[in-house]
């Protein structure tokens, strides 16, 4: 993880943790909030790119790589592809947000539009043959984890004494990483993974012992409906004794106006899950607990938000 750091360095910014004093005071604790929203490309999709990239060989570089997502860490990937000068296709769903899609193109990306996402994963594979590109997971490669992993060394640098850390979880990079790095430093820190209730990907893993198709429900959280959870991120899971909770649609959209109207953050759904669950009780902590949410990314577009406030 501090190779990972080492190696990134400059690229990207140790984001703020900010003292979010009435939020935590609602809910009887000490809060913090780790603005991965300020982070490069707006989300912490950035840490784990640039690291996987870095790594490629010049070969590698010079083929180019190919990634799919439906925002985020396709923003990422477009991103650090051109900080390395190399080419990068990225496999959306037709369907994803106008502000991830313009994102893409900004960063000079090559955009593979796809119509079901239930076979997402199989149209990339089917590019990556075709073209020789270098696939960058999105959440299942221990070199992308290890990159995301540096908010969690950042967040008991910033906060020696946290006690526990909430994580929104998708498909489990961010969660693995962070419960790595987190689990090396303060061992008997907790660790929260918050997922959509709606559609749940680690509980159902957790209860069959490999990860398993996950629901994708219609959410203003598209960072958390993956088609599954990571197996990495799953045996980090199991290990690290990470516990898992879900927290409602209704509870999300609560939060992200929260986070706008009492800490002036503008976020997007997944970014307001780790908050969601704790200001609806979802999970509890101890009186004054140092606790940590982690605001995993600010990329919302504005027909969302609008509705969101509606």
């Amino acid at each position: 993880m501090q190779a990972a750091r080492e190696r990134i360095g400059a690229g990207v910014h140790e984001t703020p943790l900010l003292r979010a004093g009435a939020l935590g005071e609602a809910a009887g604790i000490a809060l913090h909030l780790k603005c991965e929203s300020f982070q490069k490309t707006g989300s912490f999709k950035a840490r784990g790119a640039l690291h996987r990239i870095l790594t490629l060989s010049e070969a590698e570089r010079a083929r180019g790589v190919v990634t799919v997502s439906a925002g985020n860490h396709a923003a990422a990937v477009a991103w650090a592809a051109r900080q390395a000068g190399a080419a990068a296709v990225v496999v959306m769903p037709s369907a994803a947000p106008k502000a991830k899609i313009q994102a893409v193109r900004g960063y000079g990306a090559e955009i593979v539009f796809h119509e079901d996402r239930a076979t997402l994963f199989d149209r990339v594979a089917e590019v990556q043959r075709e073209r020789g590109l270098t696939f960058v997971h999105p959440f299942d490669d221990p070199v992308v984890l290890a990159g995301a992993g540096t908010c969690g060394l950042e967040i008991v640098e910033e906060l020696p004494g946290v006690e526990a850390v909430v994580v929104p979880l998708g498909g489990g990079g961010l969660l693995g990483g962070v419960a790595t790095a987190v689990r090396g430093l303060r061992p008997h820190a907790r660790i929260v993974a918050v997922e959509l209730a709606e559609g749940p990907g680690m509980g159902p893993a957790l209860a069959a012992g490999k990860p398993v198709p996950a629901p994708r429900p219609a959410t203003v959280a598209d960072g958390m409906t993956p088609p599954f959870v990571g197996a990495l991120p799953l045996q980090i899971v199991q290990r690290t004794g990470v516990e898992v909770v879900g927290v409602t649609e209704a509870a999300i959209r609560e939060a992200m106006g929260l986070l706008m109207t009492r800490a002036k953050l503008v976020v997007e759904g997944a970014g307001a899950a780790a908050l969601a669950a704790i200001v609806s009780g979802v999970v509890r902590f101890e009186p004054g607990a140092a606790v940590v949410a982690i605001v995993s990314g600010g990329n919302v577009d504005l027909d969302t938000l609008s509705e969101v406030l509606a």
